[in-house]
């Protein structure tokens, strides 16, 4: 199914099952704990297990490996290293190899795997393997590369690296009101629950399955197939429930290659999954930024001038942070500027976390707004208000298709009692608690991605979805039920679905927030192609058939929709597809608010969140209640990034320090109060057949600004160098009499 023009109303609008607060179909499954996990498939026989050995070193090579003990121990039944493991290929999604040696690219990079019987005796034993190793200087410090970093080689990914319209220059020179900040915010770590785990076998055949988790199931497999240097027909990846993502498990990491070559030199099944002290230098990290942004307005407070310029590392052929890039559209301005500069850093990959681009670069664009709506001597929320456009500001031939942000605006601002807020710092106290107002707009793209799916209404007349759409604890199962049966007229209880298995029709995957618009799209499709054949079976017109209740009607003839497939099943294939003349004709973006009040106490500066409030606008919302559990788990992100995530760097050695929850610090229960999430009544006909966007990302975009100006307005303390941690407001607090 092509979408190349603007929905019009179709089955999904009558709002039966889409729309409502349905509890999760995979709920019982989680909280029975019979949900299996990669990790947790112990239906193998003689399974065996493999601990991964990191590299003590960032940067250099082995000098010599002595495996000879590790292979020696109890239970061990081989040791992978580089050595023995084979000519290996590099996936196309991966920065550094994921087996290392000679060569050490980063720190805690896998260089070898021991496996062993019990998990027991292969964590015994690769504390055996010895590894001498030869270290270079490396370069961990991206205030000290920043002046060699260079414009990155552009992508479809991060968009152009420099854009200019207008006289920026010029502008900002002439600009009555001027500001120029800087920001910093730091390396962070997914830190999701479940770790990368993968169970591997191969085949009599020379196929490979794995059980592994990862968010996009078809750039899995073709990444293990390219890195093993299989067919990608001989490799089939299977990730039914995946315990948290966040970006981390986008792509294939360590431990899905190192089960795949422990398994074929054991002869036997493999389970690997990451210690969690490799986790924050093996895997990848969303990478530190910093911004420089410059504003210049008119004494009435309309910008003419927005420069917005970041600087970020990754290792050599890594990509940059794209924390510039909302600023390309969030506010007008005729005369605008922005750039990416990328140093080598050699610290471990950078690559997406949760809103990759927007998150940091609104930590910085949203503080920015509110220090220059204080030099105008504007409200923040007026003068965010005052600068809304309905046109593209880099093209205004080009409108949005929704842009509902001042709305989102005023209508939290009035929930949330904004009216009451101190315009002057630090001026509100409760006892101990200085009290403060913050506020932060919410923007995140809306993308979209082709996706499949397969339907078959079986003998029976219950219905089975097939797609390898994967379920990171978003909801995708329910979604996708509550699509197909509200296409098809079938109660929900008479709706299977199946995802996670690369044997299945690709979607779009879970990722960049396109994943329920897009997946729930491609589902649709193949329901009408469904819908075309069970008319046609019964010898009603397609074009007139009303699918409701288990029934098919058109006029005062009603047939059971089980009829249709009484005999053979049914099953029909198709995808979504988004013609760019189309999909490009408008902007496609979703909006928001973010509203904080935290308290910092008087004397020791400890800060608490005591509300929050997100108000967002991402065209029709499928399941409020799956939708409101991904902006708020956002939003307590957004909370982590702005008072206590921060993978410190040893700038000696290369390496992040804070390896475990134990020292990479994430809110916890007590440091979260009530969340408040609003969705506008909103649909935009021009994103899918569902009218649907994303919102799971929309969540964290803005949070870590709110949070910030909130500080800011209890005590008169502007911190830009994120985590704003007490120690960073001590100095400038006011008096605590």
């Amino acid at each position: 199914m092509k979408f190349d023009a603007p929905a019009t109303t179709n089955p999904i609008d009558q709002l039966k099952l889409v729309g409502k607060p349905l509890n999760r179909i995979d709920g019982p499954f989680k909280t029975t704990g019979t949900a299996p996990y990669a990790y947790e498939h112990h239906e193998l026989p003689d399974t065996a297990y493999g601990v991964v050995v990191g590299a003590g070193i960032a940067k250099g090579r082995i000098a010599s490996m002595d495996t000879r003990a590790a292979s020696a121990a109890p239970g061990v039944l081989a040791v992978v290293t580089a050595r023995n493991a084979g000519k290996l290929g590099k996936g196309k999604m991966n920065t550094a190899k994921l087996l290392g040696g000679p060569q050490v690219d980063h720190y805690h990079q896998a260089v070898a795997l021991v496996v062993a019987q019990t998990f027991e005796q292969a964590r015994a034993a690769a504390e055996l393997v010895q590894v001498r190793y030869e270290a270079t200087r490396g370069t961990y410090d991206l205030s000290l590369a920043k002046d060699g970093a260079k414009p990155p080689e552009p992508n479809e990914n991060t968009g152009p690296v420099e854009t200019r319209v207008g006289d920026f220059d010029g502008a900002y020179a002439a600009a009555p009101v001027q500001l120029d900040v800087t920001y910093t915010t730091p390396d962070q770590s997914h830190a999701m629950m479940e770790p990368h785990a993968t169970l591997a076998v191969w085949n009599d055949d020379g196929a490979l399955t794995v059980w592994t988790a990862n968010q996009m199931i078809d750039w899995g497999a073709s990444d293990l197939a390219r890195t093993l240097g299989l067919p990608k027909d001989k490799v089939r990846l299977i990730s039914t429930f995946v315990g948290g993502g966040f970006g981390g498990k986008l792509f294939v990491r360590a431990d899905a290659v190192l089960a795949a070559l422990g398994a074929r030199a054991a002869k036997r099944p493999v389970k690997v999954a990451l210690q969690r002290p490799l986790i924050a230098n093996n895997t990848t990290h969303r990478p530190a930024t910093i911004q420089r942004i410059r504003l210049g307005a008119g004494k009435d407070g309309k910008l003419t001038a927005v420069a917005h310029e970041s600087w970020s590392g990754d290792l050599p052929g890594g990509s940059p942070e794209t924390a510039v890039n909302q600023t390309r559209l969030l506010y007008a301005g005729a005369h605008r500027m922005t750039a990416m500069k990328l140093a080598v850093l050699d610290l471990p990959e950078g690559n997406a976390m949760r809103a990759p681009g927007e998150a940091p670069g609104m930590m910085a664009l949203e503080v920015a707004m509110d220090e220059m709506a204080e030099r105008l001597g504007l409200d923040p929320v007026a003068f965010r208000i005052l600068n809304d456009t309905q046109v593209d500001p880099e093209k205004p031939e080009r409108p949005f298709t929704q842009r509902q942000l001042t709305r989102c605006l005023q209508l939290g601002a009035e929930r949330f009692g904004w009216a009451a807020r101190q315009s002057r710092p630090g001026q509100q106290r409760e006892g101990r608690w200085r009290i403060g107002l913050g506020v932060a707009a919410a923007f995140r793209n809306n993308l979209l991605q082709t996706s499949a799916a397969r339907v078959r209404l079986d003998t029976k007349g219950m219905l089975t979805v097939d797609t390898d759409m994967t379920d990171i604890g978003t909801g995708s199962y329910t979604i996708i039920a509550q699509t197909a049966a509200e296409t098809l007229g079938l109660p929900l209880e008479r709706v299977t679905v199946r995802l996670g298995d690369s044997l299945l029709p690709v979607s779009c995957g879970s990722g960049g927030q396109w994943g329920a618009a897009n997946s729930t799209a491609g589902v649709y499709a193949a329901c009408m192609a469904l819908r075309q054949q069970v008319a046609e079976r019964l010898g009603l017109d397609p074009a007139q058939a009303q699918f409701e209740n288990g029934q098919v009607r058109v006029g005062e003839r009603s047939v059971p929709l089980a009829q249709a497939s009484a005999d053979r099943e049914l099953v029909a294939e198709d995808k979504i597809e988004y013609p760019k003349e189309f999909s490009e004709k408008a902007q496609q973006s979703t909006f928001g608010a973010h509203f904080v009040e935290v308290g910092v106490d008087v004397a020791s500066c400890e800060i608490r969140v005591r509300r929050m409030l997100a108000v967002c606008a991402a065209g029709r919302i499928l399941n409020p209640k799956t939708a409101r559990s991904q902006v708020i788990g956002a939003m307590t992100m957004g909370v982590g990034a702005a008072l206590m995530e921060d993978l410190a760097v040893d700038t000696r050695r290369g390496f992040f320090v804070h390896h475990d929850l134990a020292g990479y610090e994430v809110p916890v229960h007590a440091d979260i109060p009530h969340q408040e999430v609003v969705f506008l009544d909103e649909v935009d006909p021009m994103s899918t057949p569902l009218k649907a966007k994303g919102v799971g990302e929309l969540g964290i975009c803005g949070v870590g600004a709110a949070v910030a100006n909130a500080i800011y307005n209890a005590t008169g303390v502007r911190v830009r160098d994120y985590p704003v941690t007490l120690d960073k407001l001590l100095k400038g607090m006011p008096s605590a009499a």
